[in-house]
């Protein structure tokens, strides 16, 4: 999966569903980075969305990484149907699965990167026996289940705490883990997510609300552009 600061990652759950692989190719052609791909089973959260057959007709659309985030529980069942749909990522919420530690072996087993979720109320802590299989965390900066809420600013110190302990880890390990965060990213906000040390954002009403082709690439590139500045990169 592309590793190159910033990542956009725009959430198919603001897409048009009756064009979503005409709204998929749109994006990817507009500069977005991965595609995100939320699955909900109205039992870990309040909303019901797609699975791996989505997954696995939008696999021929796009070379895009698809980043599977699973608001599910149980968990492992649906690892290798993924896996064989064509995801490349998948991240799950700490609370849904309870072996953790089999679960990111699980994902990586199948040769997917594997991810914790972190609720605004879960601690940081739940992934510090797990570092050596992590390739990412996804913090939410609103409460899963449903599209368009506003961002919780309380995200923000959560965001510069998990960067510290990564980077930490990164100086011991030479290994580096991303950082995720979803919910309410919109250009005015990205770069103070970018400078807490976000890595990859994931962003679904701000970009497919558009509804136009050219008006996704327009607000991609102002993501893209107020990340960097954010970062305080030239």
């Amino acid at each position: 999966m592309q590793q190159t600061f910033p990542i956009i990652a725009p959430s198919i759950l603001s897409a048009d569903f009756a064009h979503l692989g005409q709204e998929v190719s749109d994006v990817v052609a507009g500069g977005a980075d991965w595609i995100h791909f939320d699955v909900m089973d109205n039992h870990y959260v309040p909303n019901l969305t797609v699975g791996p057959l989505v997954c696995e007709a939008l696999r021929p659309v796009t070379s895009a990484p698809i980043d599977v985030h699973l608001m599910v529980e149980p968990v492992d069942a649906l690892v290798p149907m993924f896996a064989k749909a064509g995801a490349d990522s998948i991240t799950f919420h700490c609370e849904a699965s309870r072996h953790i530690d089999r679960t990111l072996s699980l994902i990586r087993e199948h040769g997917m990167k594997a991810g914790l979720v972190f609720n605004p109320a879960t601690p940081l802590a739940w992934m510090q026996d797990v570092l050596d299989k992590l390739d990412l965390i996804l913090i939410m900066s609103v409460n899963p289940g449903f599209g368009g809420q506003s961002f919780i600013e309380g995200s923000i110190s959560k965001i510069a705490r998990a960067r510290a302990m990564l980077d930490e880890y990164e100086e011991r390990s030479g290994r580096r883990i991303l950082i995720e965060v979803d919910g309410g990213i919109k250009p005015k906000n990205i770069g103070a997510v970018a400078r807490a040390g976000a890595d990859a954002f994931v962003a679904g009403s701000a970009i497919f609300g558009k509804r136009s082709a050219a008006l996704y690439a327009e607000v991609i590139a102002e993501m893209k552009k107020n990340a960097v500045l954010g970062r305080g990169q030239n």
